[in-house]
């Protein structure tokens, strides 16, 4: 079981710096070293868990979906509007979620790479949580859920690329906030307007609230021993 957990954390450690590495120099320029190097894990352990630069960015672009979790929420309009924010506030800090945005719009990866993915994998899960709108009532009988999700994730890419040329993603909560206030009277009944958070602080409250449940967890678990 030791094994098996250091395995996993080595795992995770030539993940993170492999997503510092690509964000910074893009997939063209990195090479295995100077993620070894960002590391600090042998060659060998490096290639036991990706055989290859190629798996190794497979692997960053993986990770992206899972590192924009959300809590659920009632309304899921609000759901919607948190992950664009949640997704926003961890790019700030995230080395990996840095690492899989760069090489999702990096064109220079091999036909090997689907750096297509996690445009695909945006959209289907927020067709999803549309679709839940749509059936607790709170979507405009014109909306189509698919492509409504297509729209929300082209046009999030496109600001968060935008923030980060002008000022390196400072101003993106505020572009965030900017762009639901144009798309949610589009697509929301306007009785849920005025309810739905689009404050730009909304990401760094969301992530608050979770941390501050993970550590009553951990309490919980602490005293349960």
């Amino acid at each position: 079981m030791a094994r098996q957990e250091r395995a996993i954390r080595t795992r995770r450690v030539i993940l993170e710096a492999a997503g510092a590495v690509f964000d910074e120099h893009g997939y063209t320029a990195t090479t295995i070293s100077m993620v070894l190097e960002r590391a600090e894990v042998t060659k060998g352990a490096l290639y036991f868990h990706f055989p290859s630069k190629e798996s190794l960015a497979q692997a960053v672009l993986d990770e992206q979906l899972s590192l924009g979790a959300v809590p659920p929420q009632p309304c899921k309009l609000q759901e919607l509007v948190d992950i664009t924010f949640v997704f926003g506030q961890r790019l700030l800090d995230n080395s990996l979620l840095k690492g899989s945005v760069r090489l999702a719009v990096d064109q220079s990866a091999p036909p090997g790479v689907d750096h297509s993915g996690p445009f695909r994998q945006w959209v289907d899960h927020l067709v999803v949580v549309l679709e839940r709108a749509n059936e607790q009532g709170e979507l405009l009988p014109t909306v189509q859920p698919r492509h409504t999700a297509e729209l929300i994730v082209g046009a999030f890419a496109g600001i968060q690329l935008m923030s980060r040329a002008l000022t390196d993603r400072g101003d993106l909560a505020e572009r965030t906030s900017v762009l639901w206030g144009h798309l949610l009277p589009s697509i929301a009944l306007p009785g849920l307007l005025t309810g739905i958070d689009r404050r730009p602080d909304r990401g760094v409250r969301v992530l608050a609230a979770l941390d501050t449940e993970d550590a009553e967890q951990d309490a919980m678990d602490l005293s349960a021993r």
